[in-house]
Protein backbone atom coordinates (compact mmCIF):
# COMPACT_ATOMS: atom_id res chain seq x y z
CA UNK A 1 0.00 0.00 0.00
CA UNK A 2 1.48 3.77 -1.19
CA UNK A 3 1.08 6.23 1.86
CA UNK A 4 -1.08 9.00 1.15
CA UNK A 5 -0.48 12.63 1.64
CA UNK A 6 -3.37 14.54 1.95
CA UNK A 7 -3.58 18.66 1.89
CA UNK A 8 -6.86 19.18 3.60
CA UNK A 9 -9.05 21.35 6.39
CA UNK A 10 -10.41 23.36 3.75
CA UNK A 11 -12.85 22.86 5.07
CA UNK A 12 -12.47 19.85 7.48
CA UNK A 13 -16.29 19.37 6.89
CA UNK A 14 -15.25 17.54 3.37
CA UNK A 15 -11.55 16.41 4.38
CA UNK A 16 -12.70 14.23 7.02
CA UNK A 17 -14.88 12.93 4.61
CA UNK A 18 -12.34 12.13 2.70
CA UNK A 19 -10.69 10.43 5.37
CA UNK A 20 -13.66 8.35 5.96
CA UNK A 21 -14.07 7.40 2.35
CA UNK A 22 -10.64 6.18 1.92
CA UNK A 23 -10.19 4.57 5.09
CA UNK A 24 -13.61 2.28 4.36
CA UNK A 25 -12.77 1.68 0.90
CA UNK A 26 -9.51 0.57 2.34
CA UNK A 27 -11.12 -1.65 4.98
CA UNK A 28 -13.72 -3.30 2.24
CA UNK A 29 -10.41 -4.67 -0.14
CA UNK A 30 -8.25 -5.75 2.21
CA UNK A 31 -10.25 -6.79 5.22
CA UNK A 32 -9.73 -7.55 8.74
CA UNK A 33 -8.59 -4.73 10.68
CA UNK A 34 -6.72 -2.81 7.29
CA UNK A 35 -7.11 1.01 6.93
CA UNK A 36 -5.11 3.61 4.86
CA UNK A 37 -1.26 4.67 5.56
CA UNK A 38 -2.05 8.41 5.89
CA UNK A 39 -0.53 11.19 6.43
CA UNK A 40 -2.52 14.37 6.55
CA UNK A 41 -1.80 18.24 7.18
CA UNK A 42 -4.77 19.78 7.97
CA UNK A 43 -5.10 23.41 7.86
CA UNK A 44 -6.97 26.61 9.92
CA UNK A 45 -9.62 27.66 6.96
CA UNK A 46 -9.88 30.79 7.82
CA UNK A 47 -6.04 31.33 7.08
CA UNK A 48 -6.81 29.96 3.91
CA UNK A 49 -10.13 32.22 3.22
CA UNK A 50 -8.24 35.33 3.72
CA UNK A 51 -5.63 34.14 1.11
CA UNK A 52 -8.48 33.51 -1.72
CA UNK A 53 -10.34 36.25 -0.76
CA UNK A 54 -7.27 38.74 -1.11
CA UNK A 55 -6.48 36.92 -4.44
CA UNK A 56 -3.44 35.86 -3.02
CA UNK A 57 -2.72 32.76 -5.36
CA UNK A 58 0.88 33.32 -5.07
CA UNK A 59 1.36 32.71 -1.29
CA UNK A 60 -1.53 30.19 -0.87
CA UNK A 61 0.59 28.45 -3.59
CA UNK A 62 3.42 28.47 -2.07
CA UNK A 63 2.23 27.75 1.58
CA UNK A 64 0.47 24.35 -0.48
CA UNK A 65 3.98 23.56 -2.05
CA UNK A 66 5.71 23.85 1.17
CA UNK A 67 3.48 22.01 3.20
CA UNK A 68 3.08 18.60 -0.12
CA UNK A 69 6.83 18.83 -0.11
CA UNK A 70 6.65 18.16 4.18
CA UNK A 71 4.39 15.20 3.64
CA UNK A 72 6.85 13.74 0.61
CA UNK A 73 9.77 14.13 2.94
CA UNK A 74 7.63 12.47 5.74
CA UNK A 75 7.40 9.09 3.12
CA UNK A 76 3.93 10.31 1.15
CA UNK A 77 4.02 8.37 -1.95
CA UNK A 78 0.71 10.42 -3.17
CA UNK A 79 -0.55 13.57 -2.79
CA UNK A 80 -4.01 14.54 -2.67
CA UNK A 81 -5.25 17.81 -2.41
CA UNK A 82 -8.67 18.00 -0.70
CA UNK A 83 -10.69 21.01 -2.25
CA UNK A 84 -12.12 21.81 -5.48
CA UNK A 85 -11.04 25.62 -5.28
CA UNK A 86 -7.70 25.29 -4.24
CA UNK A 87 -6.38 23.44 -7.28
CA UNK A 88 -5.86 26.54 -8.81
CA UNK A 89 -2.20 26.28 -7.71
CA UNK A 90 -2.64 22.85 -8.50
CA UNK A 91 1.01 23.85 -10.66
CA UNK A 92 3.12 25.17 -8.06
CA UNK A 93 2.24 22.21 -5.76
CA UNK A 94 3.39 19.29 -8.42
CA UNK A 95 6.49 21.51 -9.41
CA UNK A 96 7.22 21.11 -5.84
CA UNK A 97 7.20 17.37 -5.26
CA UNK A 98 8.28 14.35 -7.50
CA UNK A 99 5.34 11.91 -6.16
CA UNK A 100 2.30 11.62 -7.83
CA UNK A 101 -0.31 14.52 -7.49
CA UNK A 102 -3.98 13.17 -8.73
CA UNK A 103 -5.78 15.98 -9.99
CA UNK A 104 -9.11 15.96 -8.50
CA UNK A 105 -10.68 17.40 -12.26
CA UNK A 106 -8.86 14.60 -14.03
CA UNK A 107 -10.27 11.96 -11.33
CA UNK A 108 -14.04 13.40 -11.85
CA UNK A 109 -13.45 13.79 -15.80
CA UNK A 110 -12.88 10.22 -15.72
CA UNK A 111 -15.62 9.10 -14.25
CA UNK A 112 -18.03 11.37 -16.24
CA UNK A 113 -16.97 9.81 -19.41
CA UNK A 114 -17.24 6.14 -17.66
CA UNK A 115 -21.05 7.46 -17.27
CA UNK A 116 -21.70 8.23 -20.58
CA UNK A 117 -22.35 12.27 -20.24
CA UNK A 118 -20.46 14.73 -22.15
CA UNK A 119 -22.48 17.43 -21.12
CA UNK A 120 -22.04 18.74 -17.29
CA UNK A 121 -23.26 21.23 -15.18
CA UNK A 122 -20.63 22.83 -12.67
CA UNK A 123 -21.63 23.53 -8.89
CA UNK A 124 -19.08 24.90 -6.72
CA UNK A 125 -16.94 28.07 -5.52
CA UNK A 126 -17.05 31.57 -7.37
CA UNK A 127 -13.29 30.57 -8.15
CA UNK A 128 -13.96 27.13 -9.73
CA UNK A 129 -17.37 27.89 -11.62
CA UNK A 130 -15.70 31.45 -13.35
CA UNK A 131 -11.45 30.48 -14.01
CA UNK A 132 -10.59 27.98 -16.19
CA UNK A 133 -8.22 25.91 -13.78
CA UNK A 134 -11.10 23.67 -13.57
CA UNK A 135 -13.14 24.27 -16.22
CA UNK A 136 -10.58 24.08 -18.86
CA UNK A 137 -9.25 21.10 -17.26
CA UNK A 138 -12.70 19.41 -17.98
CA UNK A 139 -13.08 20.54 -21.05
CA UNK A 140 -9.88 19.11 -22.03
CA UNK A 141 -11.69 15.72 -21.41
CA UNK A 142 -14.20 16.24 -24.29
CA UNK A 143 -16.69 17.38 -21.97
CA UNK A 144 -19.06 20.37 -22.44
CA UNK A 145 -18.98 22.59 -19.14
CA UNK A 146 -22.49 24.34 -17.98
CA UNK A 147 -22.74 26.83 -14.98
CA UNK A 148 -24.90 29.06 -13.38
CA UNK A 149 -25.90 32.48 -14.37
CA UNK A 150 -26.77 35.16 -12.02
CA UNK A 151 -28.21 35.39 -9.55
CA UNK A 152 -27.88 31.61 -9.28
CA UNK A 153 -23.95 31.26 -9.38
CA UNK A 154 -23.68 33.61 -6.09
CA UNK A 155 -26.34 31.75 -4.30
CA UNK A 156 -24.03 28.77 -4.81
CA UNK A 157 -21.16 30.40 -3.91
CA UNK A 158 -22.69 32.03 -0.79
CA UNK A 159 -24.04 29.11 0.40
CA UNK A 160 -20.57 27.02 0.52
CA UNK A 161 -19.20 30.31 2.72
CA UNK A 162 -22.13 31.08 4.80
CA UNK A 163 -23.03 27.94 5.38
CA UNK A 164 -21.18 24.43 4.81
CA UNK A 165 -17.95 25.06 5.44
CA UNK A 166 -19.32 25.86 9.03
CA UNK A 167 -21.18 22.87 9.26
CA UNK A 168 -24.69 24.13 8.66
CA UNK A 169 -27.14 22.05 6.63
CA UNK A 170 -30.07 23.80 5.50
CA UNK A 171 -33.12 22.70 3.92
CA UNK A 172 -33.69 26.38 2.14
CA UNK A 173 -30.46 26.01 0.50
CA UNK A 174 -31.19 22.39 -0.48
CA UNK A 175 -34.23 23.86 -2.48
CA UNK A 176 -32.42 26.95 -3.72
CA UNK A 177 -30.03 24.75 -4.79
CA UNK A 178 -32.23 21.92 -6.48
CA UNK A 179 -33.80 24.53 -8.56
CA UNK A 180 -30.59 25.77 -9.57
CA UNK A 181 -30.05 22.34 -10.91
CA UNK A 182 -33.25 22.24 -12.46
CA UNK A 183 -32.68 25.24 -14.67
CA UNK A 184 -29.04 23.96 -15.50
CA UNK A 185 -30.61 20.92 -16.54
CA UNK A 186 -33.26 22.82 -19.17
CA UNK A 187 -29.77 24.03 -20.49
CA UNK A 188 -28.84 20.56 -21.11
CA UNK A 189 -27.05 19.66 -18.52
CA UNK A 190 -26.77 15.58 -18.67
CA UNK A 191 -25.10 15.59 -15.24
CA UNK A 192 -24.01 17.42 -12.41
CA UNK A 193 -20.83 17.56 -10.58
CA UNK A 194 -20.27 18.51 -7.27
CA UNK A 195 -17.09 20.57 -8.00
CA UNK A 196 -17.25 21.52 -4.38
CA UNK A 197 -16.66 18.78 -2.00
CA UNK A 198 -18.81 20.86 0.70
CA UNK A 199 -21.71 20.57 -1.72
CA UNK A 200 -21.71 16.56 -0.79
CA UNK A 201 -23.22 17.25 2.57
CA UNK A 202 -25.82 19.08 0.94
CA UNK A 203 -26.97 17.59 -2.22
CA UNK A 204 -27.02 13.90 -2.54
CA UNK A 205 -27.80 11.56 -5.88
CA UNK A 206 -31.35 10.74 -4.75
CA UNK A 207 -32.12 14.51 -4.59
CA UNK A 208 -31.80 14.92 -8.61
CA UNK A 209 -32.93 12.82 -11.73
CA UNK A 210 -29.34 13.31 -13.70
CA UNK A 211 -26.23 11.78 -13.40
CA UNK A 212 -24.61 13.26 -9.72
CA UNK A 213 -20.82 13.11 -9.24
CA UNK A 214 -19.97 13.94 -5.67
CA UNK A 215 -15.92 14.88 -6.39
CA UNK A 216 -14.61 14.50 -2.95
CA UNK A 217 -16.62 11.10 -3.30
CA UNK A 218 -14.50 10.44 -6.80
CA UNK A 219 -11.01 12.09 -6.09
CA UNK A 220 -10.86 9.24 -2.54
CA UNK A 221 -11.80 6.41 -4.37
CA UNK A 222 -9.25 7.53 -7.32
CA UNK A 223 -6.27 7.69 -4.27
CA UNK A 224 -7.25 4.26 -3.03
CA UNK A 225 -7.29 2.81 -6.20
CA UNK A 226 -3.63 4.61 -6.99
CA UNK A 227 -2.72 3.79 -3.64
CA UNK A 228 -3.35 0.10 -3.73
CA UNK A 229 -2.32 -0.50 -7.52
Amino acid sequence: MKRIGLLGGMSWESSIEYERTINQAVRQRLGGTASADMIIRSYNFAEIEALQAADDWKAAGQLLANDAQMLQNAGAELIVLCTNTMHRVAGAIEAAIDIEFLHLADATAAAVTEAGVDTVALLGTRYTMEQDFYRGRLERHDLSVIVPAEPDLTTVHDVIYDELVRGVVSADSRTAYLGIIDRLVDRGARGVIAGCTEIELLITPADIEVAYFPTAHLHAMAAVEAALS
